[in-house]
């Protein structure tokens, strides 16, 4: 049986996404490989592998006892770059952070990223390119499924909100990073739309623009909702209420929440990044601005029919970003990293 350490702190803090791709890797081992591996969290004893999600000074020196940790392998769900209007740090201390980060990503035997664009980056940061792997991230369809009409109509009663109103669901933390901007300006632009935003402030005030965006959450125009951070089995529901899934985030690497969006059914509205186009191209609405996002609202509120293509789009990544592919990949690859090390 191999051995496999999981050092995190991810599900520490509620209402972000590197949280719950921890999570689901987590219940994706144990569901599928609970007889071939031997999960452990957080425990600095001999394994075979040892799996950094987050990179806490503590784990940063646990891996100069080498003999213990195995094969490491570090999880890059984020990059300096992607930290910019998301947290505010104090400029001496981000440039020790920017370079902690890539140090940490150094003492790594083997690299996994989300999203294939990262992988020059990393090499352009000096790591070699022959230890990144690219995995996608993945979603369980137990937890995010498409309900039945009756049960979305329902979920909808239950936040006041009728049958014929055209939803439009944002999710993630309340940053600048996200979009946020765009998605109130579309909400006073389309006042007949019921605009919800799930998420909040999971860093506090450390969060970029804090103090502008909590007088926003306090007061949202009429037709936005601030749900604050809610649990996963909420969000699920959400995702089946709305009609469309906006994402206008400014940096991603690859959200869980498209990929929850995917599961459900719903049709997925984006901001049309490069990094779309290596994992889910021509699946999404694409838009480049907040003029692009506010004709194609129109166009939807004239004519809903256009959703039903989007719709099967969803449906079909659903099926190519499965947890059943996803664990495949894990598998080969945990096996074979354990392998080459040893």
């Amino acid at each position: 049986m191999l051995r496999i350490n999981m050092f995190s702190s991810a599900d520490k803090v509620k209402g972000q996404g590197v949280g719950s791709a921890y999570i689901e890797l987590i219940n994706m081992l144990n569901k599928h490989f609970s007889t071939e591996f031997d999960i452990s969290i957080n425990k600095f004893k001999q394994s075979d592998i040892s799996h950094y999600h987050t990179v806490d000074p503590q784990f940063f020196i646990s891996t100069f006892f080498k003999k213990k940790r195995g094969t490491t392998i570090g999880y890059v769900h984020f990059l300096p770059e992607t930290l910019e209007g998301s947290l505010t740090l104090f400029s001496p201390f981000k440039k020790v952070f920017d370079w902690y980060l890539i140090r940490f990503y150094g003492r790594m035997d083997q690299l996994v990223v989300v999203n294939p664009t990262f992988i020059p980056k990393l090499v352009d940061a000096g790591l070699k390119e022959k230890r990144i792997t690219y995995i996608p991230n993945f979603v369980s369809n137990k937890k995010f499924y498409e309900a039945t009409m009756d049960e979305k109509n329902n979920w909808r009663k239950n936040y006041h909100i009728s049958e014929e109103k055209l939803v439009i669901l944002g999710t993630g933390q309340i940053q600048q990073r996200k979009g946020i901007d765009d998605f109130v300006q579309l909400a006073i632009d389309n006042p007949d739309v019921q605009f919800i935003w799930a998420g909040g402030f999971s860093f506090g005030k450390m969060t970029d623009g804090y103090d502008r965006y909590k007088k926003i959450y306090d007061n949202p125009p009429e037709n936005l909702l601030f749900t604050g951070i809610v649990d996963r089995e909420e969000i699920m529901k959400l995702y089946n209420l709305a009609d469309v899934f906006l994402l206008p985030s400014y940096n991603e690497l690859f959200p869980m929440s498209i990929l929850e969006a995917f599961n459900c059914g719903t049709p997925v509205m984006l901001r049309d990044l490069d990094l779309y186009h290596a994992i889910i191209d021509e699946q999404y609405i694409s838009t480049t601005n907040i003029y692009d996002m506010n004709e194609t609202i129109k166009k939807i509120k004239d004519n809903p029919e256009i959703l039903e293509e989007y719709k099967e789009k969803s449906k079909k990544s659903a099926l190519y970003y499965s947890e059943e592919n996803v664990a495949k990949i894990w598998y080969d690859y945990y096996k074979r990293s354990a392998k080459e090390e040893n």
